[in-house]
């Protein structure tokens, strides 16, 4: 990564976690990211710039309507047909109280697809638990030391899961 690059997402870091952030940021960044994924049909997000990023779309676990949302993502190790073998997804939501909705749509329907550089890929996503989680977790805060701060402020544990593809 190139210094100025590496300021940048530092200073990205420090932005990212404060409280007013995360009040700010849920009603933001993911319009954005859906007016600009759907403009450029697929193949840009505007958060990606920053960190990697997907859209899910996954059956409400009440409603069993679709639902579509842009997140932040860890690509996993090793490509198949232009795309990472698998991605970890963080519920962190940006360090507020509750899980994300998205969560609770995975764990009462863990088919999904995710929309990665332009192309739809089947996953079936799988909650974290115990040693996996804990080793993951440690990747992620490597990946993306604000998660630290957005755990440190809930008490809830936050919700990782393994999307692996179906294709």
């Amino acid at each position: 990564m190139a210094p100025g690059a590496r300021s940048a997402r530092k200073a990205v870091q420090k932005i990212s976690s404060t409280r007013a952030f995360a009040r700010i940021a849920p009603h933001v960044i993911p319009v954005m990211d859906r007016t600009v994924h759907r403009l450029t049909r697929g193949r840009v997000m505007l958060s990606a710039q920053m960190l990697p990023g997907l859209v899910l779309t996954v059956r409400g676990a009440k409603s069993g309507q679709l639902r579509t949302v842009p997140l932040a993502c860890m690509p996993q190790e090793g490509t198949r047909k232009g795309a990472p073998e698998g991605w970890i997804l963080v519920g962190s939501n940006f360090g507020r109280t509750g899980h994300p909705a998205w969560t609770a749509n995975l764990l009462g329907c863990p088919d999904a697809v995710v929309s990665w550089k332009g192309r739809d890929v089947p996953v079936r996503a799988r909650l974290l638990q115990g040693a996996e989680r804990a080793e993951v977790w440690e990747a992620a805060l490597r990946f993306w030391p604000p998660y630290a701060t957005y755990q440190a402020r809930i008490e809830r544990e936050i919700r990782l899961f393994r999307l692996e593809r179906g294709d």
